[in-house]
């Protein structure tokens, strides 16, 4: 099991907004561009990515997601007290 992980992730306000994203990553857009377009938090600017992190550097529900991802892998909807993150597993 890895110590540190790189993901990436879009948080938006609301479960709506959330489904907007996850669908339109199934469609094809690129997971950085709906980023930059969608999320709520400075990651934005970079396409979500949230560099390196270990255990315990992150709230509990997103680091359980976050972990359990494999390499490439995007979540589900995450939900925390910061809104709605959809996670992708970049190394």
């Amino acid at each position: 099991m890895p110590n540190k992980i790189r993901c990436a992730h879009i948080l938006v306000r609301n479960e709506l907004q959330a489904k907007e994203v996850l669908e339109k990553l199934g469609k094809g857009e690129k997971f950085a561009n709906l980023a930059k377009q969608y999320s709520i938090d400075g990651s934005a600017k970079r396409g979500g990515d949230l560099g390196l992190f270990s255990r315990g550097q992150m709230v509990r529900e997103f680091e359980s997601a976050a972990f359990a991802l494999q390499k490439g892998q995007v979540s589900g909807i995450v939900r925390t007290q910061f809104g709605y993150h959809v996670i992708k597993r970049l190394e």
